[in-house]
């Protein structure tokens, strides 16, 4: 035995046991590397209020906080993953544990709106490069017989800490301040590095190359930013813009060797059909948790500490059930959990109506947030396990990956185009008469939204054909409402001889 209590070869990359020391330390650094960006995608919301008082911003200013994360998140993760395959898990996890850590540092500490937007868009760097970084850790540094309990340990304590982050949002907003939303960070980064580079085996994938599709991702992210800054703008030819630019990045994957995003994988039409409902209901998802953190605050007369745990019912739901219905779908098929989800949610959506000034959060929000997760947990395992299904195994992390930044994408747009539309002034959330108003006017276009994904997985979505060769979803517990979960295989060798 060594020092550190380890049999030889038990820090060897696929070699590690779950029971021993060093896997006990290799799953608490990748739950607490992940959690940050699990966090920072669920408490933000909460402190927008605070964030605009503190800093005298308007409504699009709100928008880019939320934007401007997830717009570098969303063009750069698959990106992130091929980068880790070539140049080292561990090392680009740790890389992305410390750049999200500086942009949390940098939010914290931001003395006007224009550097929060700016750190936001440095922290989604960061959480591109760690969130894929995680689950990689896992697949390659675990024995093979011990790697489903390790993902599905990875997945539950995630989603305790996902569960946690509302109601903990809440309390540093209310106690220490809105800061600390972001700086609490620092401290989780400052344990998870170390640990990192001790307890973690390097791992890179051999049939990985030096050649990266940087020009899809910038193309991509460039065509996300214009469209989403003439929605908040509103600029009918940044725009324009905007689609020029989308169609030359379209154009640009069609023609690369090697590109970020194969276009030829969108033939498959089962996979087509669940990207378009991915795109609606986290495009509604989105929309509703940014707006609902607002109204119960600004309307509804809640703290920050209130708005977070009347949250918790979705997360904990998520939570206890998500296994189970992914079991459910795996008997029955995805089309009715996949046709009867959506709906569920808009009704939990409709709900929400009920909630104005002095509401009863027994009477008016609790049936609203159980309703919303039921749907929730009715439909986002059996569609993380239709994308996986409707391709061949080779390619099911390359599915994965595009259905996790599609959902991002799709959530990017409906917070930038949702105020437009419903005809949000800029200082709308500082008027609960206002903000009420336009909430009202939001929440049917919200479950609109929710009903045309449920239509089109109806007439669409069918039962795949059971094949051995088929992939499986591995995070069983998912509690993540900005985006589907990103499964292990998205990010080790996703097809033969490419990364990523």
């Amino acid at each position: 035995m060594s020092p550190a209590g380890m049999s030889p070869g038990e820090k060897i990359p696929g070699g590690i046991r779950l029971s021993t020391a060093t896997g006990r330390w290799v799953i608490l650094t990748t739950v607490l590397g992940s959690s940050m960006a699990l966090l920072d995608s669920t408490v933000v919301n909460v402190a927008l209020p605070r964030i605009g008082e503190d800093l005298n911003a308007d409504m699009a200013i709100l928008q880019w906080t939320i934007n401007a994360y997830m717009l570098t998140l969303a063009g750069l993760i698959l990106l992130g993953g091929a980068l880790g395959d070539r140049f080292g898990r561990r090392k680009v996890f740790v890389l992305g544990v410390v750049w999200f850590a500086l942009g949390s540092l940098l939010c914290g500490l931001a003395p006007n709106d224009l550097v929060l937007v700016g750190a936001r868009a440095l922290q989604g760097v960061g959480a591109a490069l760690l969130t894929p970084g995680s689950l990689s850790l896992i697949q390659a540094s675990f024995h093979p017989d011990d790697r489903a309990r390790a993902v599905g340990l990875w997945s539950g304590l995630g989603g305790v800490g996902a569960a946690v982050g509302p109601f903990l949002g809440g309390w540093l907003v209310d106690g220490p301040g809105w800061r600390w939303v972001f700086l609490i960070n620092v401290p989780l980064a400052a344990l998870c590095v170390p640990v990192a580079l001790k307890h973690v085996p390097e791992s890179r994938d051999p049939q990985a190359h030096g050649r990266f599709d940087v020009l899809g991702a910038v193309l991509g992210a460039a065509a996300l930013a214009l469209v989403t800054y003439a929605l908040i703008g509103p600029s009918v030819w940044v725009g324009v813009a905007g689609v020029v630019v989308g169609v030359a990045f379209v154009l640009v994957e069609r023609r690369r060797p090697l590109p970020m995003l194969p276009l030829s994988i969108f033939a498959n039409r089962q996979f087509t059909a669940a990207n378009l409902v991915t795109l609606c209901v986290y495009a509604a998802f989105s929309g509703f948790f940014f707006l609902t953190a607002l109204q119960l605050q600004v309307v509804a007369g809640y703290s920050a500490l209130g708005a977070g745990t009347a949250l918790l019912p979705i997360t904990v739901l998520m939570l206890l059930l998500s296994a189970k219905s992914g079991e459910l779908g795996e008997r029955i098929g995805p089309r009715i959990p996949l046709t009867v989800g959506p709906l569920l949610c808009a009704t939990g959506m409709m709900l929400m109506l009920r909630v104005g000034e002095n509401a009863s959060y027994v009477r008016d929000v609790l049936p609203a947030m159980v309703v919303m997760g039921m749907g929730m947990v009715t439909l986002v395992a059996p569609l993380t396990a239709t994308v996986l299904a409707s391709v061949e195994t080779a390619r099911a992390g390359l599915a994965s990956g595009i259905n996790n930044a599609a959902a991002r994408a799709a959530g990017l747009l409906a917070v930038a185009a949702l105020p437009l539309l419903a005809g949000m002034g800029p200082e709308a959330y500082r008027s609960a008469a206002e903000f009420g108003a336009t909430f009202r006017r939001a929440m049917p276009m919200c479950a609109g939204v929710l009903v045309v994904g449920s239509l089109i997985a109806w007439w669409t979505v069918r039962k795949p054909v059971p094949e051995a060769a088929r992939a499986r979803p591995e995070c069983r517990m998912n509690c993540g409402l900005s985006s589907p979960p990103l499964e292990p295989t998205a990010v080790v060798s996703t097809e033969p001889g490419r990364s990523g």
